[in-house]
């Protein structure tokens, strides 16, 4: 599923006003350009950067908000105010405006002219107590954004810019996203399930249930050719294990794999979906769990979640929008099993087959195996290690009266040893700030054993997503303490209790 980042636009507004005369507001637009050119050439900034004209009254900014409501491709707004722009004129502008906003406090020019500076220099560069004013009015009107103060070419500036647009480009994604959930959830499980009703008001995130027979129907129409084809490809890209090479033991499953990857990518390219949940407890009329097909397919861009996981489908697809471009993937991911010697706690993360082989590290293997559960014959899968390095885990929840997002900032290490009989691709990471103060942080969360996991992403991206989908946001990092992080949690349920009336 393609992901075009550079066809999606932020807008740069500046903002001043008629006060200063037709040649300073000339200077304030060339400016403005010339940042905006920068920005929109410079590679850590992955979205087109697009110039506005210098906002000058109060109709001028209420018709540029709707307009940038209206444009699809509009993700955005970076504002900021080169001189003096009163903020009244901003508030039915704001009132009215829908799209993601970043408030870049920053100035032309990065060092004063000692020996020149005079009158007309401090009328024209007044971002100083302009943006303050201007940070007034969005602090007062309740509108969340996100401010990043520098000099326009510093490299922290450009890349939490581009964090930004990233983080935006993944909300507007989301907002159309489609999960095709093929069967139901994994029975008498919580954590999985939620209101995918509230999930569509608050998002736009669509959620809809097709029966296991709609996608056996067309997995058992797709031509042998084509099969053919694509387990070509899989010699191309993998290292296949002899049992599962032509004339061998378990060729047949590689290739019903195909069949399966084939029939669920045509179904899901009719139905414009951006992701897919199946369930081990629903394979009827299948006769293997789909696995290096959903491997195959997270690869190519659509979410995924296992055991009827919606959320994290969603998810799954939200981080690879962010992380297009970047080194390192994104994953559907499980913890599932711990280290807990002293010397080196860590988590084993893994799932049962359906591991994206973004993720990966070198050559995958092609593997069959029995599942051993639910009964089918024995699936193919790939099967891989993560490189060390930083990541995340990212969770969605329902809490009942609002929805948490999670972060733990992970460390990916290497296997104290080989692991010559696990069948399926793993990571292994030590949680932040260690696994003891990790794992309960995330349990006091409530958060899920499944996950988003990316090596592309940290905990800002995902943090400046929250905040433009409304939703709550914590983070397990470094410098996570136990007894603070309780009293976030009890301050959040508080805040978001009173939120409402406000």
């Amino acid at each position: 599923m393609a992901i075009n980042l550079k066809a999606l636009e932020v807008w740069f507004v500046t903002g001043s006003q008629h006060l200063y005369g037709p040649e300073t507001l000339k200077k304030v637009a060339e400016h403005s350009q010339e940042i905006t050119t920068f920005f929109d050439s410079n590679s850590k900034i992955p979205v087109k950067i697009v110039f506005k004209p210098v906002m000058k009254s109060p109709d001028e900014i209420t018709n540029l908000c709707i307009d940038a409501n209206a444009a699809r491709n509009c993700i955005g707004l970076i504002t900021w105010c080169h001189t003096f722009s009163p903020s009244k004129m901003w508030i039915n502008g704001l009132k009215t405006l829908q799209k993601p906003l970043l408030h870049l406090h920053t100035q032309y020019n990065r060092d004063l002219p000692w020996g020149e500076i005079d009158m007309d220099f401090m009328n024209l560069n007044q971002a100083a107590h302009g943006d303050r004013e201007h940070g007034f009015i969005m602090t007062r009107m309740r509108i969340t954004r996100k401010v990043v103060v520098g000099y326009w070419k510093d490299e922290e500036v450009i890349e939490r810019i581009g964090t930004w647009t990233r983080a935006a480009a993944g909300w507007y994604d989301f907002q159309k996203a489609k999960i095709a959930r093929f069967g139901d959830n994994m029975r008498e499980v919580a954590v999985t399930e939620g209101d995918k009703v509230e999930a569509q008001i608050k998002f736009g995130l669509s959620v809809n249930s097709y029966g296991v027979g709609d996608i056996v129907k067309v997995i058992n129409e797709v031509a042998d050719a084509d099969i053919d084809k694509l387990v070509k490809e899989y010699a191309e890209l993998y290292q296949i294990a002899d049992a599962g090479k032509p004339g061998a033991t378990f060729h047949q499953n590689v290739r019903y794999q195909a069949r399966i990857e084939l029939g669920i990518r045509q179904f899901l390219e009719a139905g414009e979906f951006s992701g897919f949940t199946t369930t081990f407890e629903d394979l009827h009329g299948l006769s293997q769990l789909p696995g290096l097909a959903s491997q195959r397919l997270m690869a190519s861009g659509y979410g995924f979640g296992a055991e009827g996981d919606w959320k994290h489908a969603a998810m799954v697809r939200a981080l690879k929008v962010m992380g297009t471009g970047l080194k390192g993937g994104c994953s559907f991911m499980e913890d599932y099993t711990y280290h807990l010697n002293p010397n080196g706690m860590k988590v084993l993360g893994a799932h049962m087959l359906e591991i994206c082989p973004t993720i990966g590290e070198g050559k995958a293997k092609l593997e069959v195996h029995p599942l051993g559960i639910g009964g089918k014959d024995a699936p193919a899968r790939l099967v891989f290690n993560v490189p060390t390095g930083p990541a995340i885990n990212a969770s969605l929840i329902d809490m009942g009266n609002r929805f948490r997002m999670i972060v733990n900032s992970v460390d990916c290490v290497l296997p104290d040893a080989d692991m010559p009989k696990l069948p399926v691709a793993r990571a292994l990471w030590v949680p932040q700030p260690d696994l003891k103060v990790g794992a309960a942080a995330w349990i006091y969360a409530g958060g899920a054993h499944h996950t988003a996991f990316s090596q592309a992403l940290n905990a800002e991206y995902i943090e400046d997503f929250s905040e433009m989908a409304g939703i709550e946001y914590v983070h397990i990092g470094k410098e996570t303490c136990i007894t603070d992080f309780k009293k976030e949690l009890r301050w959040n349920e508080m805040y978001y209790a009173l939120a409402k009336g406000f």
